[in-house]
């Protein structure tokens, strides 16, 4: 049995009711659920899962996927996506398209692969993580109101000028480093969204987060880089360390703010805990 949770505020066109008439044109038999309210997905799929489901399919932004996934990690039900957010980054990843017609053929076709997520204090991630000025966006973003990707840049452009980086002492599989990062970045996947690449060599099935480190000094010259972030020829620059790594502890003089998913949290202390969780969750791919 397939069940599809669909976010009915997630899209352009905010037509969730008319999406679910589509589903059923290509999945007669499939049970198809609206979310009421933020965390709604997470029980729906927990709730599919204790049922014996096949596959639940997240149909919405990288929230809805996020809370999906975390409900299915260490069950026997598989993941699928249909991308109805705003840069859709993990669908993306997994070679989803964008066109919602398009993701419904390849759903069809699609097969489970065994891939890994990342946990970071008590939040799971499927695809990046992050604490530094990436967690303050996320914040400023979700206290804004409007999505998409030019308020994000917008948001993002105002930050950089006003936001101090924080000192912050790293043990990454052991090894102890103080950094002072402009944002440090825990990438299962490689990308935010919209083919923003953080984290080009990253993959979900290797056992390892990709630790990014973006570094405050030469902010120009890394302006400068980021249209190479959105193709496959991203070359890091010397602002950008990358560590290939299984765990961490971050430890700062203060609670900071970290997102999951591009989902906003604060810490409660000022020790924030990052690991990968092994061939956790199965992920309906299309081999991309």
């Amino acid at each position: 049995m397939t069940l599809f949770i669909v976010n009915p505020n997630s899209g352009a066109k905010k037509d969730g009711a008319e999406f679910a008439l589509t589903v059923k044109n290509f999945f007669p038999e499939a049970e198809v659920k609206f979310t009421e309210r933020a965390g709604h997905a997470g029980e729906i799929a927990a709730h599919a899962a204790a049922k014996g489901y096949k596959s639940v399919i997240a149909c919405g932004g990288d929230g809805t996927i996020n809370e999906t996934a975390s409900a299915l990690k260490n069950t026997d039900t598989a993941l699928g996506i249909i991308p109805r957010g705003s840069g859709n980054g993990f669908a993306r990843e997994i070679g989803m398209s964008t066109n919602n017609l398009k993701a419904l053929v390849q759903l069809q076709q699609a097969k489970p692969v065994l891939c890994d997520m990342g946990q970071i204090n008590d939040d799971f991630f499927i695809n990046v993580a992050g604490v530094g000025i990436e967690a303050v966006i996320a914040h400023a973003f979700a206290r804004h109101g409007k999505r998409g990707m030019l308020p994000y840049f917008l948001i993002g452009a105002k930050t950089v000028f006003t936001y101090k980086p924080k000192h912050l002492t790293v043990v990454a599989d052991g090894k102890e480093m103080k950094i002072n990062p402009l944002t440090l970045v825990f990438a299962n996947g490689r990308q935010y969204g919209s083919e923003f690449k953080i984290a080009p060599k990253a993959s979900l099935t290797d056992g390892l987060l990709d630790m990014v480190q973006v570094l405050p000094k030469n902010l120009f010259r890394l302006a400068l880089s980021l249209p190479s972030f959105f193709n496959s020829e991203f070359r890091p620059l010397d602002p950008t360390v990358v560590d290939k790594i299984q765990n961490a502890e971050i430890f700062s003089d203060e609670a900071l703010y970290y997102h999951v998913d591009g989902e906003p949290k604060k810490a409660a202390t000022n020790k924030i805990t990052v690991k990968i969780i092994k061939s956790c969750i199965k992920i309906l791919t299309v081999g991309q």
